[in-house]
């Protein structure tokens, strides 16, 4: 039963790619369920966050970044995204402060059109412009939409996430606590762990690689006689050529990569973490519906 005035509901992180959107989703639930890049289409399925304080509860969606697609994965990202939309009870359109708005945000715009659901136009990235350039960017976006609210914020910095906060008690409904307190995502671990290492994919490999990416998780398991966390993991890619780079010079690449997804999980698990990395080849793996069924991708969305 839900506690007197306790508020609770689901909300949609919307925007064009690399506009902040998982960055906020961190920084409101208080740790890293989605990874960051500064490569644009960087989220691949809706992330679930939550964020639990003693009057409130919300959870976040945050979705693929909505872009023009070029493969049948990009064609389930954007769908991704727009169904999200009809299923919340709020919408958070953030959008970048620094860079002038784009098709892509049209047509962001386009999509919100006929939806009820209360709309703020987040205006993200403040902290790297001039407070006058913040005026500006409200002026370009105030008159193409009915915003319940415009909030200018840095989900880097912080800045102004506490009026966020108040503004979600202000509209959201009365509800339950969904999560216990201390969730802060409802993805499988194994989810969890392999958003991490292609998060380092992303950080480390340049130009073709990137995005040819895909990670599973195929072994994870507590050894308690040791004290430690086993996960063995493969990392698949669209050509030999791309394996090549990911294995590096005499698997210095790959150890790179394993060296900084192991810090990451262990401080997700707090425990001794044995990460074992191999690297495949699944050819064209972005346009074959079963392989993407097969990474978690479902193409009935």
């Amino acid at each position: 039963m839900a506690q007197k005035n306790h508020k609770s509901g689901f909300v949609a992180i919307i925007g064009r790619p690399n506009v902040g959107k998982s960055t906020l989703l961190n920084h409101m639930v208080g740790q890293k369920v989605a990874i960051m890049s500064d490569k644009p289409q960087t989220t691949r399925n809706r992330i679930r966050g939550v964020m639990t304080l003693e009057d409130m509860q919300v959870i976040f969606l945050d979705t693929p970044g909505i872009h023009k697609p070029r493969h049948k994965l990009g064609d389930y990202m954007v769908r991704t995204s727009i169904n999200t939309l009809k299923e919340v009870d709020l919408i958070f359109f953030v959008v970048d402060a620094t860079e002038e708005k784009g098709a892509g945000d049209q047509f962001i715009i386009e999509n919100l059109q006929g939806i009820k659901t209360p709309v703020f136009l987040l205006i993200n990235k403040v902290d790297a412009i001039h407070p006058d350039k913040i005026l500006e960017t409200i002026a370009t976006y105030k008159d193409d939409f009915p915003f319940a609210e415009i909030v200018p914020v840095s989900a880097l910095q912080g800045q102004n996430i506490e009026r966020l906060v108040q503004l979600l008690h202000q509209y959201l409904p009365e509800g339950p606590q969904y999560y216990p307190p201390d969730q802060v995502t409802d993805h499988p671990e194994r989810f969890i762990v392999a958003e991490l290492i292609r998060e380092k994919v992303l950080h480390l490999t340049r130009e073709e690689v990137p995005h040819s990416v895909a990670v599973a998780v195929e072994q994870m398991e507590s050894r308690e006689d040791k004290d430690l966390l086993y996960i063995h993991a493969v990392i698949f890619t669209e050509r030999e050529s791309q394996k090549g780079i990911l294995i590096g010079k005499q698997g210095g690449m790959l150890k790179e990569v394993g060296r900084l997804a192991r810090a990451d999980i262990q401080k997700l698990f707090g425990s001794k973490v044995y990460l074992e990395l191999w690297v495949k080849v699944k050819k064209d793996w972005r346009n074959r519906e079963h392989l993407l069924r097969n990474f978690g991708f479902d193409e009935n969305l």
